[in-house]
């Protein structure tokens, strides 16, 4: 029986383990390879989100271990326990696309569940496609525990530098007539090599990204490819790193600061990253009791620009800026502007700039990372816009390449599978602006990506001819004009549920504004007129997130008071 109730680090794991009243315990935990020496030390929870679901994650069972190991090796001991992962590359203009937002409360309640249950002192999590890192992060930050991210790691181009967005891509040629079934076949045969997350900066390396910004995880950790040594030593540090922090009593809280959140945002805009970011970091940010808005994202944005030619939007995938030097060396320029807070607490148990203090520049030659005196963008990507159309804020992705102002008549879709079809099938022409409504948090529910829609407008040669509005989100892979999280959303009886064909749409991103051109008295007209459509689920998860779940503008969670 255990003789360490004095130990700090071990103020959780003590109360599961110690004394004879825990003998029942310790039997279990006797029975998967506790000894006597095991229950003496802090207890580190391993959160794998290791499955055979999608390649994101087919890897992470060995990082787990690796993780393991080096929490073991730390004076630890490492206990691996699993949570889900889904894969939206796979469910993307389906059904099934609307667990994908769902995903993240469910990793969240299931790593807070398993690790107070069993009095785990520290935790490493692990994620890999989109939903696992807010997550993974909001569950470390319910716990506030000492606690490391790691990231999965990119995946490799395919053959003729093509990724999962260029089979989405592909499909909208072909519906086009532009592509043939044999060409459509070799770009899916080849464009997913591996392991990793998706190459571009979509969602799952914009949040590894914001995460590594954010201090939670370690320096590297965003920018390492999926399969190789660099990767797997990562999570042997991360491992150790959680006994560092349990000596050293550093919690979430202690670096999920309010000065850490506008890190991870200014980060977010100068590598081009995924609208999701918005969702997602607000999300975090409430969830450990940091005030964040759309608001902030609009003022950082008015100092940060876009420095990295990346896709989907740019030239360049993840790996070719691994093969760099990551994101360390862009988050050194970033601090010598004065752009990020350099007194920033990461898990290291250093500031941010004692991270970078030795970080060497990128390599003359690149093309990657733009120079902060010639930026892509001179502002953010990410706007933020108000109007009678998103009274409380919507999401738009404006690179500069779409233009910054789109006028024209709504062709109305009360799903992704009719605009899908009406894409496809020609009704989408040039100059129209398309609108799917009923996706977002509780009227989907689920608030699903629209990849789908996006890529066959792409496909068809469209990319510049017609916008799109809807209330649910984008792919970190959606590229064009294209502007999501429309709150409040149509379900709730938002302005968009009040849309016909025809009503002119306007989108200016440099007014940053999103308005339609009806007086307010036919707007109340139509108001008075609308009914709440019947709700889609009424068992099940879907149904309980749809009850749960609040508005998108503040992170679509299901845990606020």
């Amino acid at each position: 029986m255990s003789d360490a109730q004095g130990d700090p680090r071990r103020r959780h794991s003590a109360k599961v383990v110690d004394g004879p009243g825990k003998s029942a315990s310790r039997a279990m935990l006797r029975a998967v390879g506790f000894t006597d020496e095991d229950f003496r030390k802090p207890q580190v929870g391993i959160a794998s989100t290791w499955s055979q679901v999608t390649p994101c994650n087919s890897h992470i069972g060995e990082l787990a271990d690796k993780a393991c190991q080096g929490a073991d090796a730390a004076g630890g001991k490492g206990v691996i326990f699993n949570t889900i992962t889904i894969s939206d590359g796979i469910a993307n203009g389906t059904e099934g696309m609307k667990y994908s937002l769902v995903s993240r409360e469910v990793i969240a309640d299931s790593i807070e569940t398993v690790a107070a249950c069993e009095g785990f002192d520290g935790l490493v999590t692990l994620g890999g496609c989109d939903k696992n890192m807010p997550g993974c992060l909001m569950g470390m930050a319910r716990l506030n525990r000492p606690s490391v991210f790691v990231y999965g790691g990119t995946i490799m181009p395919g053959k003729g530098h093509t990724d999962i967005v260029s089979v989405f891509e592909a499909m909208g040629a072909h519906s086009r007539g532009d592509m043939d079934l044999i060409e459509l076949k070799q770009i899916e045969e080849t464009a997913i090599p591996g392991p990793g997350s998706c190459g571009g900066m979509y969602t799952a390396n914009t949040m590894a990204s914001a995460i590594e910004a954010l201090g939670m995880s370690l320096p590297g950790s965003s920018a390492q490819n999926a399969v190789s040594e660099e990767k797997r030593e990562d999570c042997v540090r991360a491992g150790a790193a959680v006994l560092k922090l349990l000596e050293e009593d550093i919690k979430p809280s202690d670096i999920m600061t309010r000065a850490a959140f506008e890190n991870a945002i200014t980060v977010v805009i100068a590598l081009g990253g995924s609208t999701n970011a918005v969702l997602h970091l607000i999300a975090m940010a409430r969830t450990i009791d940091v005030a964040l808005s759309l608001d902030d994202f609009t003022e950082i944005g008015k100092r940060v620009p876009v420095l990295a030619d990346l896709r989907p939007s740019g030239h360049y995938m993840m790996s070719e800026l691994v093969a760099i030097g990551g994101i360390q060396p862009l988050m050194k320029i970033l601090l010598e502007a004065g752009l990020l807070h350099g007194d920033c607490l990461t898990v290291t148990g250093q500031t941010l700039a004692e991270n970078l203090a030795d970080v060497a520049p990128y390599p003359l030659d690149q093309s990657i990372i733009a120079p902060l005196s010639e930026p892509l963008k001179a502002e953010s990507h990410l706007r933020i816009l108000y109007g009678n159309l998103a009274p409380d804020g919507a999401v738009a992705k404006i690179t500069g390449k779409e233009g910054t102002h789109f006028s024209g008549p709504a062709r109305v879709f009360g799903s992704e599978e009719e605009a899908q079809q009406r894409i496809n099938d020609g009704t989408v022409v040039s100059g129209d602006v398309v609108v799917i409504r009923y996706e977002g948090p509780r009227g989907g529910p689920g608030m699903r990506e629209m990849l789908t829609p996006t890529s066959a407008i792409m496909g068809r040669g469209l990319g510049n001819e017609v916008a799109l509005i809807t209330d649910g989100r984008f792919s970190g892979g959606s590229h064009g004009f294209v502007v999501g999280h429309v709150t409040p959303e149509a379900f709730d009886g938002g302005p968009l549920a009040l849309l016909e064909d025809g009503d002119l749409i306007t989108i200016d991103a440099q007014e940053n504004t999103l308005v339609v051109d009806l007086s307010d008295a036919e707007l109340a007209r139509r108001r008075a007129n609308w009914q709440q459509p019947t709700p889609r689920y009424t068992r099940g998860v879907l149904a309980k997130y749809a009850r749960l779940v609040g508005s998108a503008s503040e992170g679509a969670l299901t845990d606020q008071d």
